[in-house]
């Protein structure tokens, strides 16, 4: 890291931000609270790379919580990124790379007919949710324990006691009267997705799901349960929709989508296809988007949607992806053979660990038996975590900085580096294992 001119302490800077930000954080899972240690300021990203400003390298598993599917500044990207930037970076205006990108993503997910490109995941989600209310002229919203959808107001609620409950705020906020239109069911029971929607089934305006629930530990749902999701809810008259902000072409071209052979009404998507870029959309069914402002009443705008910076990153991520002959099977196989490795480097020091895995995507809990959904999730198993992110950090490896957040590969990741990483982890397990005694 050559390039550094001014090398700063990390320490400094994190007192610096602490004075102006809250947390000195952007948001709030880098503030690294949930694991022992101060986050790094990063100065530079490069391939499966991250470097701070300390000079510091380390190895990425975090890849910005998973856009970066084809590792930090690929020059497929970063080359298109500056020549879009010498002829500017904003219009508020239409441009052919929208309907480009739209074209690459409605190609990838038939059952999408339009889309509508906005600036988050979360504002995705947000205009989606709009969408279903404002086609059905329904209220209710029924989202599942352990999914997140973003930070909008009805969709920032936990579930209480009982089969399923009206919404109780998680966040300061969030007025009562709107999380009360949110209902939260357990993550995979079937039966009290059924009972719900037999009893209330009326007032539902949409019921959503994450693709593959992956922010609160990796939990895979059995295809079965996402087809009769989705059959139910079109049987009462509501909208599935399918948020695939994580998942779409990050398990697979087609997403979670393909994956469990879906044909949602509506979906959201962000991350890979802004290619590192700050993006989202939602796209779905004519038939419902067709309600969409300026053809019909449900009003969404935005001063930076469709910025021409993040369609050409997407673009530039998408077609490199379709250029690599069997990309995703490389990555997945790759990603499967190593989290493989990392269940031996634990066994061999006798130590608790359960992994899943699907495509580029793993996840570690570090306790003997398997959780089937967030509540299962020890709080020993966090403690242990945290002990651990310590050391990796210490060795340069730069993991989740959470127990419940999961681990992203990139084409970057090649085998070298996963070797090296290995290396790493048993340095670090043997300083933990001390700790741990």
């Amino acid at each position: 890291m050559r390039e550094i001119q001014a090398i700063q302490a990390n320490d400094t800077a994190i007192r610096r931000a602490e004075k102006i930000m809250p947390g000195g954080v952007s948001s709030p899972v880098r503030a690294f609270r949930g694991v022992k240690g101060n986050p790094a300021f990063i100065v530079k990203g490069e391939g499966a790379h991250i470097y701070d400003i300390e000079g510091k390298t380390y190895i990425d598993y975090v890849m910005s919580f998973g856009p970066l599917i084809l590792g930090h500044a690929h020059p497929s990207v970063t080359l298109r990124l500056v020549k879009q930037i010498l002829k500017g970076t904003s219009y508020g205006a239409p441009t052919l790379h929208e309907i480009e990108l739209a074209e690459h993503i409605i190609e990838a997910h038939p059952a999408t007919d339009w889309i509508r490109f906005v600036n988050s995941g979360t504002e995705a989600v947000m205009s989606a949710i709009r969408l279903a209310r404002g086609v059905t002229g329904r209220d209710r919203i029924v989202k599942f324990d352990g999914c997140y959808h973003g930070h909008a107001d009805s969709l920032l609620v936990k579930a209480g006691s009982g089969l399923a409950t009206f919404g109780i705020a998680s966040s300061a906020g969030v007025p009562e009267r709107v999380a009360r239109d949110t209902s939260v069911l357990p993550l995979g029971d079937l039966d009290a997705f059924k009972q719900l929607m037999d009893e209330r089934g009326e007032e539902i305006a949409a019921v959503i799901i994450e693709g593959i629930p992956a922010n609160m530990g990796l939990f895979p749902q059995e295809r079965q349960f996402m087809k009769e999701l989705e059959r139910i809810t079109r049987k009462v008259g509501a909208l599935f929709i399918l948020d695939e902000v994580i998942t779409g072409f990050r398990v697979g071209e087609g997403g979670a989508s393909q994956y469990y052979e879906l044909s949602p009404d509506l979906v959201t998507f962000g991350k890979v296809i802004g290619g590192g870029l700050p993006i989202g959309a939602y796209g779905g069914k004519k038939e419902y988007m067709e309600h969409v402002a300026p053809l019909g009443s449900v009003y969404q705008a935005g001063t930076l949607s469709g910025n021409p910076l993040a369609i050409i990153g997407g673009i530039a991520t998408l077609e490199t992806i379709k250029e690599e002959p069997n990309f995703y099977t490389k990555l997945q196989k790759r990603t499967g053979r190593f989290v493989g490795q990392i269940e031996e480097v634990f066994q061999k020091y006798s130590l608790p660990i359960q992994t899943k895995s699907i495509a580029s995507l793993f996840w570690l809990v570090l306790q003997p038996n398997s959780a089937k959904n967030p509540a299962e999730i020890r709080k020993s198993a966090v403690k242990r975590y945290a002990n651990l992110h310590f050391e990796l950090m210490k060795e340069g490896i730069y993991a989740p900085p959470s127990a419940y957040e999961v681990w992203f590969l990139s084409i970057a990741h090649s085998d070298e580096i996963l070797e090296l990483t290995l290396r790493k982890l048993e340095r670090a397990i043997e300083n933990y294992s001390v700790r741990e005694e």
